[in-house]
């Protein structure tokens, strides 16, 4: 149960950033946090990662449930007891939810978060965006030591 309470805060925080975002910046709008490296700009993105598949929010809101389904789904059979698995997919399930939210109230995602690493400037996220990406590699992190144990036990036989 915990790790719920994981998602529901990656939600609230998420959609909370969006909320002041819309409130207190136009669109385009940017502020300086670290000169050459943080920037928060309001942006909206009308598609995917990059803005692939721009428009086609049928198509995301399927995928997403499916997504959310059967996260809760290896939350509920797989991950029992395994804190990094558990972990990696409360941040994965909060992220999706988040973003899926902004596709049903908004028709569109809100990013802000504007990165510049090595002067190469990363396309603008939000907090959805950041929880997915770390629950992913804590997934695969968890994957590779559950591997690692596997062969041990393997080999101890």
């Amino acid at each position: 149960m915990f790790y719920y309470f994981i998602a529901g805060f990656v939600i609230i925080l998420d959609q909370l950033t969006k909320w002041l975002v819309v409130r207190n910046m136009t669109e385009g709008e940017s502020i300086q946090i670290v000169d050459n490296f943080l920037y928060l700009t309001s942006h909206r993105n009308r598609g995917a990662a990059w803005g692939i598949l721009e428009g086609q929010m049928w198509f995301f809101y399927i995928i997403t449930i499916i997504v959310v389904i059967g996260i809760v789904y290896y939350m509920q059979k797989h991950a029992k007891g395994k804190i990094l698995f558990s972990v990696s997919l409360a941040f994965m399930l909060g992220g999706a939810i988040g973003n899926f939210i902004d596709r049903v109230l908004r028709k569109e995602v809100v990013d802000f978060l504007n990165t510049y690493i090595f002067n190469y400037d990363f396309p603008i996220f939000n907090i959805a965006d950041a929880a997915l990406t770390v629950g992913v590699v804590l997934l695969l992190i968890y994957m590779f030591f559950d591997e690692i144990k596997e062969k041990k036990a393997k080999n101890a036989s």
